[in-house]
């Protein structure tokens, strides 16, 4: 929850976009106010080349962020996207069915930049998931030690939220969107892979004034609605990042594109 807050910027899906982030930051650095959150909307990475400097950036921000005024930790939320969500069901992959299956699957859908940045081959592991449970659960745990070799990362990744919302319930903040038709509990997957009817709501979600989603699977590109909105401009992809700052009432009252 994004309590006490006036003013909430929003960063949309980074994609490992480390050139982008860094200009983001800056331009954040000079806009940023007294009482202001900040929530990253997940797919921080993925596809991209930069997973270790993206992360180490949000990490260093985070700690500028905090040296001000009256800032606390809970006013920085950094959002599960579908790449997150993945890559946390990567380190449980030993209870997958097929689990051979679901990794392929999770390498076409942008993991593969994430796993080599940790220093693992991904073309060695189908040889290790086929052998069977003890062989997979001894990989998910080096590949956890890899993480924590990293200062911060295991931090970050235990620090991933499903969504936020300020206190009143103003604004909603996720992903990839919502189900108009399901409370929150309840969105599951719509929450890492969108929903159909996210962008023709006709109505508040939930009492929220606006729903701020940061990616686009169906690559539709950025839209703002009555009820909802969201920034993805394609970043990683070779399209903007953007970023936006609303206000409790749903509107935008800053933004930029880098």
């Amino acid at each position: 929850m994004l309590s006490g807050s006036r003013r909430v910027w929003a960063v949309a899906a980074l994609r490992a976009d480390i050139g982008k982030l860094k200009l983001a930051h800056e331009e954040l650095s000079a806009r940023v106010q007294h009482g202001d959150r900040l929530v990253y909307l997940g797919n921080q990475f993925g596809y991209g080349a930069d997973t270790l400097a993206v992360l180490d950036e949000l990490i260093a921000f985070r700690r500028d962020f905090l040296c001000l005024p009256g800032a606390m930790p809970e006013d920085i939320v950094y959002l599960r996207g579908a790449q997150e969500e993945m890559w946390r069901k990567l380190l449980q992959i030993q209870f997958a069915t097929g689990p051979a299956g679901v990794f392929d699957w999770m390498m076409r859908h942008g993991l593969q930049p994430v796993l080599e940045a940790y220093g693992v081959d991904s073309a060695r592991v189908p040889g290790i998931l086929r052998e069977g449970a003890l062989s997979i659960s001894r990989w998910t745990n080096a590949l956890r030690a890899a993480i924590r070799s990293h200062p911060g990362h295991e931090d970050y990744f235990a620090a991933l939220r499903r969504a936020a919302y300020t206190r009143d319930g103003e604004l909603l903040f996720v992903h990839a969107g919502v189900d108009p038709g399901l409370p929150l509990p309840e969105q599951a997957d719509h929450l890492w892979w969108g929903s159909p009817h996210f962008r023709d709501m006709t109505a508040p979600y939930g009492g929220f004034r606006r729903v701020v989603a940061g990616a686009n699977p169906q690559g539709e590109g950025p839209h703002l609605g009555a009820f909802t909105a969201c920034l993805d401009g394609g970043c990683g992809f070779g399209g903007p990042l953007n970023v936006g700052c609303f206000a409790l009432d749903g509107t935008v009252i800053e933004s930029f594109a880098i």
